[in-house]
């Protein structure tokens, strides 16, 4: 049982540090590339601290949606190895689950933030965020960093029982109570 317990805390260990290094970078990646209003890398290059700050509330909040994600990885790989007569997923198998959990973490938490922040911008017109991003208002990026984080903190629950439901569980059997 020992055994089981460190392997499963390596596995969750390794899954992690992968795992923050493509959020990090991929989220980044997507958020700078779909900016319609202007270039953040081209601003956080320049000193921009209103694009930085969104930028990291941006990258934090789909650290926290995808955490989700992968604490269903994370169980999936416990009860594969720990009651492994039990599981009908061989280990190819059970990884390309694990991928699948984490990819629809991942486009759930990317969608999220953009979608609230399209919202947010659409809710209030007359801020015109982008163009006050672009010229430096770190008041405005603290405002949409604090939405991208609320978003964030609302919608995690959600991703991790919507992955849960959308993609296979391995199970234990049945237990009968009542008969």
């Amino acid at each position: 049982m020992f055994f089981t317990r460190v392997v499963i805390s390596l596995v969750q260990f390794g899954l992690a540090v992968v795992m923050s290094g493509v959020v990090i970078g991929l989220t980044y990646r997507i958020f700078v590339n779909a900016n319609p209003d202007f270039d953040m890398e081209a601003e956080i290059k320049k000193g921009n601290v209103a694009v930085g700050t969104l930028m990291a509330a941006i990258v934090f909040s789909a650290s926290m949606i995808l955490q989700q994600g992968m604490s269903a990885v994370v169980s999936m790989v416990r009860l594969h190895l720990s009651a492994p007569g039990q599981n009908p997923f061989s280990v190819p198998q059970l990884f390309l689950i694990a991928a699948a959990h984490l990819t629809i973490a991942l486009a759930l938490a990317l969608v999220t933030i953009s979608v609230t922040l399209r919202l947010f911008g659409k809710l209030a017109r007359s801020l015109q965020a982008g163009k006050e991003l672009e010229r430096g208002n770190v008041a405005v990026g603290i405002l949409l960093s604090a939405v991208v984080i609320v978003a964030a903190l609302y919608v995690g629950e959600g991703v991790s029982a919507l992955s849960k439901a959308l993609v296979p569980q391995p199970s234990m059997g049945r237990v009968q109570i009542l008969k």
